[in-house]
C-alpha cells in the first residue's frame, strides 16, 4: 500500500481538480463524496493493519526465507499466566519474544526478569496500551515509549529498539513518535485471535492454517486458553520439521540497543 503522505497528495490534488472542474462545468457533488469516502476508507485500513506499512515501516515476516523457521510473539504481559507460558517454552527448549506493557511490567518486574533470564527477548508495547492510544499525541506516546523502555531497562539492564504498537493500529503521530524515539516496529503475519477466540481448537486451527517459513505468530500471555494451544502448537511444528527462532535470527535484526 502507498504511503500515507503520498496517499494525502493523490486525493487532495483529486479534490482540487474536481473544484476547478465544478468552476466551469456542474458535476454533482456524488463526485466529491466518492474521493472523500474512499480516502476516508484507505486511510482505516491502512492505520488498522500494522502490515500495510501506510504510516510506518513494520517488519511482519520474512518473506524471504526458505527455511522452515518461524518465530512466536506475546502480547500485553508481563502477567501471573507468563508464568505459566514460561514453563511450556521451557519444556520444549524454545526461545519467544515477549511484548511486555510497561503498567504490567510494574506490576511484575520479577516475571519481567524471569522472561529475560530464561533468554527470550522483550519488546515495548506501551506503557498504558490504552484502548484511545491510537488518540493520543506525538508528545504522549514518546512519554509511553520512554517510560516503557525505561522500566525495562532499570529491571533487565537491556534497553529494547522494538515497538508493537496496541492493537497494532498506527498514525500519524505515533510515526512521529518513532521518529524521535528510534524504535522498529515489529508486528505479525500469522494472528490467533487468542484475546477474543475462548475456543482452543479454533485458535490452534486459525494458526496451523498460516504457518509458513519465515513467519511471525501473535499470541497473548494473559488467557488461560493460549497456555494449551501453545503446548499443542510446539509438539505440531516440531512434527512438521519447523524451527521456533527467535525474531532476532528470524529478522536479522538486534532486539536491544545495548
Amino acid at each position: 500500500m502507498p504511503k500515507h503522505n503520498k496517499i494525502a497528495v493523490i486525493f487532495s490534488s483529486l479534490l482540487v481538480i474536481l473544484v476547478v472542474l465544478n468552476l466551469f462545468i456542474p458535476i454533482g457533488f456524488g463526485y466529491f463524496l466518492v474521493v472523500a469516502v474512499s480516502w476516508f476508507l484507505i486511510v482505516l485500513l491502512g492505520s488498522a493493519f500494522v502490515n500495510s506499512n501506510y504510516h510506518v515501516k513494520a517488519y511482519c515476516s520474512n518473506p524471504t526465507e526458505t527455511r522452515k523457521n518461524i518465530a512466536i510473539t506475546f502480547d500485553d504481559g508481563p502477567h501471573p499466566l507468563t508464568l505459566l507460558v514460561l514453563d511450556v517454552l521451557k519444556k520444549h527448549q524454545v526461545k519467544a519474544t515477549f511484548f511486555c506493557v510497561g503498567s504490567q511490567i510494574e506490576k511484575h518486574p520479577k516475571i519481567l526478569q524471569r522472561i529475560v533470564d530464561e533468554g527470550h527477548l522483550v519488546g515495548n508495547h506501551s506503557y498504558s496500551h490504552s484502548r484511545f492510544f491510537d488518540f493520543y499525541r506525538t508528545s504522549q506516546v514518546v512519554q509511553e515509549l520512554m517510560d516503557t523502555d525505561n522500566l525495562i531497562e532499570k529491571i533487565t539492564g537491556k534497553k529494547p529498539q522494538w515497538f508493537r504498537p496496541p492493537f497494532g493500529i498506527t498514525n500519524p503521530s505515533i510515526a512521529s513518535a518513532l521518529a524521535k524515539t528510534n524504535h522498529q516496529v515489529i508486528g505479525w503475519n500469522i494472528r490467533s485471535l487468542d484475546g477474543v477466540i475462548k475456543n482452543k481448537n479454533i485458535i490452534f486451527n486459525r494458526i496451523v492454517h498460516r504457518i509458513a517459513p519465515g513467519g511471525i505468530v501473535l499470541l497473548h500471555d494473559t488467557s488461560l486458553q493460549t497456555v494449551a494451544v501453545l503446548e499443542r502448537l510446539l509438539v505440531t511444528l516440531r512434527e512438521k520439521n519447523y524451527q521456533v527462532v527467535s525474531v532476532e535470527t528470524l529478522l536479522n535484526m538486534k532486539a536491544y540497543e545495548n
